[in-house]
């Protein structure tokens, strides 16, 4: 396993790569991002491309970040034991420092951020860009347009959650884990400012990676501040009912209520927040909202549950959190994550499980179900395939992806030059050991084609999932508990002051 961990993530780095990147085939690529466009002219070089093209898609890459931490901040020893923590703190470290230079992150006000590097847009034309072409991103030499946002209250809030939640990961780095929290902190403040999407019809990033509100990553991101800071502030919007009502916090009969994606931080927040319930309980003026995620957690957990029928399920067993639609695997992942994590806090709670209606089910259901969905994707399915290239006997080997598809042989396939790699029908020259593709149809079927990326193209945001749920889930003795109990709360102050001392003896 501790491979998969080590290049799930290594595979997608842009800008100046290290020695130790263990990937033979990817090299420097991206190395004028930001200086090549004359209205932004600052470095953006570095973070992570998104899928199988050479975007730098700001918004799932910082939801992306905001995951790991949060693994490392609940399985350190986990990662410790599998030898993996430095390199997970890595990647991590990796995207936040790119994070930190896509804003003025020495200001305590900004009015922009960046939100994208690349375009894919083909509809205007034949003009090189970052789907038009297929080349490798080390020989790419088009122009790689910046788009800036003046008012997007979504992406600069995941911003701060992810350097708020990297905060907690290197705060024994005193220096970088400040500035962090100071980033996070003038992210946040304008997203609460400036509102709006940062995906506006018709814009470039509303085609791949659109946002439907603003809300939840509002709850999500005052979550994560107030576990970096302690500064109540942060959890008084976090638990505001009007926030909640607006983050969807009540639209239980919704289709997608309890469905934890890139886009939707609500149940996330809610898992988070109950954590915060479960072993701090603060109590008024927090209870009240806190009480109604605990129990629309609980609802969620139930949502997972075949007996339930909230879901369909393929007959080969795998949910359908995205009903039927294409790229069910990055959904699942996550579902799969949530699961596993809530079991062990409430384990760790000595809680042994949780009510549906009058029924009670024991942590263990939980974790049998997310469970099955990872034994899904690596191969107990109808297909006998596993989802995760490299892993098991049978998993893709046509996977949408420009760098994979192209040989490493010293020849530039200039724009339209690699098109013949994109439709051969032979395996990749170059194996992305470790990626998730995008996974099976409704009916477990699947076709192991390079053009057709609903089957066979790997993203970032989904390979956090799978991470987050692989960690979870990993059968590693760590102690007591599963889960690392206190060290979020290390900025957390004290919930209810120490109280006086008591008067000295009266005397007469």
């Amino acid at each position: 396993m501790p491979i998969f961990y080590r290049k799930k993530l290594h595979l997608g780095k842009t800008g100046h790569l290290p020695k130790h990147n263990g990937v033979s085939w990817r090299g420097n690529s991206g190395m004028k991002d930001g200086l090549s466009d004359s209205t932004v002219k600052k470095s953006l070089v570095g973070g992570f491309y998104d899928a199988g093209d050479a975007i730098k898609f700001n918004y799932p890459m910082a939801w992306s970040m905001t995951m790991l931490s949060w693994t490392v901040i609940e399985y350190r020893a986990k990662y410790e034991a599998i030898g993996e923590l430095d390199h997970v703190k890595e990647i991590i470290k990796w995207g936040t420092d790119y994070m930190l230079k896509t804003f003025n992150s020495s200001a305590d006000t900004i009015d922009r951020i960046v939100a994208q590097v690349g375009v894919g847009d083909t509809s205007k034309g034949p003009m090189p860009n970052d789907h038009y072409c297929w080349m490798r991103p080390e020989d790419i030499d088009y122009k790689r347009p910046v788009i800036e946002c003046h008012s997007c209250s979504d992406l600069a809030a995941e911003m701060a959650a992810a350097l708020a939640a990297a905060s907690i990961v290197f705060k024994d780095s005193k220096a970088y884990s400040d500035k962090l929290v100071h980033g996070a902190k003038a992210l946040y403040k304008f997203g609460r400012l400036q509102r709006g999407r940062y995906s506006p019809n018709g814009s470039d990033q509303s085609l791949f990676y659109n946002s439907t509100s603003y809300w939840d990553e509002f709850v999500w991101g005052g979550a994560w501040m107030y576990f970096a800071t302690g500064n109540t502030s942060y959890l008084t919007i976090a638990t505001a009912p009007g926030m909640a009502k607006h983050a969807g916090a009540f639209w239980i009969g919704s289709p997608n209520y309890g469905v934890f994606t890139w886009d939707d931080k609500l149940p996330g927040s809610q898992v988070l927040l109950s954590r915060l319930r479960l072993f701090l309980s603060p109590g008024y003026p927090y209870e009240e909202i806190l009480r109604t995620f605990h129990n629309q957690t609980d609802n969620v957990m139930c949502s997972y549950l075949p007996v339930f029928n909230s879901f369909n399920f393929t007959k080969g067993g795998l949910i359908q959190l995205n009903h039927g639609g294409p790229q069910p695997l990055q959904y699942v992942v996550n579902a799969a994550f949530l699961a596993s994590l809530y079991a062990d806090y409430l384990d760790t709670a000595d809680t042994p499980g949780w009510y549906c209606g009058p029924n009670f089910y024991t942590t263990d259901v939980l974790r049998k179900f997310a469970k099955s969905q990872l034994d899904y994707i690596l191969g107990k399915n109808p297909q006998k395939m596993s989802y995760v290239v490299g892993f098991g006997k049978k998993y893709p080997k046509r996977v949408h992806h420009r760098g994979a598809s192209i040989p490493h042989n010293g020849v530039k396939y200039g724009c339209k030059g690699g098109f013949k790699w994109r439709e051969s029908k032979k395996a990749n020259p170059n194996i992305l050991v470790g990626a998730m593709v995008a996974g099976p149809d409704k009916h477990d079927g699947f076709k192991d084609i390079r053009t057709n990326y609903n089957y066979t193209e790997p993203t970032l945001a989904a390979n956090a999932g799978l991470v987050a749920a692989l960690i979870s889930l990993a059968d590693i003795d760590t102690g007591r508990y599963s889960i690392d109990k206190n060290t979020i709360f290390s900025a957390v102050p004290p919930m209810f002051p120490t109280p006086p001392p008591p008067p000295s003896a009266w005397k007469p």
